[in-house]
C-alpha cells in the first residue's frame, strides 16, 4: 500500500475515534480505474469480478466478507473505501443479470458485461500464455462504499 492510501486509511479511522482493522488492501479497477472509481462513488458499482486464475499467478489470496480495500484511481491516489459483503467462486457462464448489472459499467447490460469482460479475459490471459473459456472461474466480489476521499 503506497503512503498516500495509507495516510487516507490512518486518517479515516483516527477521526471515527476507533481502531482500524489490522488488515486493509489498496488496488484499481481493471482497464479503467478511474472511470470504475467513479461508478463506485456514484453508488452505480457495487460488484466486481476477476479470474480465479490471476489471484493464483499473483499469489494473492482471494476476497473475504468483511475485507476492506482502497479503491486508487490511475494515478494510484486513494479515492474511496469499500468493504466485501459477499464473495462467490463460480464459472464465468453461470454469472447472473443481476451480478453483472450490479457492476455498473457500460449500458448496465448482460451483453455488454459478457463482450467486456471477454475481451479483457482473453487479454490478460494471453499475456500469461493461458487459453480463455466461457467456464474460467470467477471471484464475484459485492462490497460496499463505506467512504469517500
Amino acid at each position: 500500500m503506497n503512503e498516500a492510501a495509507t495516510q487516507y486509511w490512518d486518517d479515516y479511522w483516527k477521526v471515527r475515534g476507533k481502531s482500524k482493522p489490522s488488515s486493509v488492501n489498496a488496488w484499481q479497477f481493471g482497464s479503467d480505474p478511474n472511470y470504475l472509481a467513479q461508478l463506485v462513488i456514484d453508488g452505480l458499482k457495487t460488484a466486481t469480478c476477476s479470474g480465479v486464475v490471476f489471484y493464483e499467478h499473483e499469489q494473492e489470496p482471494l476476497p473475504c466478507v468483511g475485507n476492506y480495500n482502497i479503491v486508487l484511481n490511475s494515478e494510484d491516489n486513494p479515492v474511496a473505501i469499500i468493504q466485501t459483503v459477499d464473495v462467490q467462486v463460480l464459472p464465468m457462464n453461470e454469472v447472473s443479470e443481476e451480478f453483472a448489472i450490479a457492476e455498473g459499467e457500460g449500458d448496465r447490460t448482460y451483453r455488454y458485461w459478457w463482450d467486456e469482460h471477454e475481451r479483457f479475459f482473453k487479454k490478460e490471459l494471453a499475456r500469461l500464455k493461458l487459453p480463455y473459456t466461457e467456464d474460467m472461474m470467477l471471484v464475484c466480489e459485492r462490497f460496499t462504499l463505506i467512504d469517500v476521499k
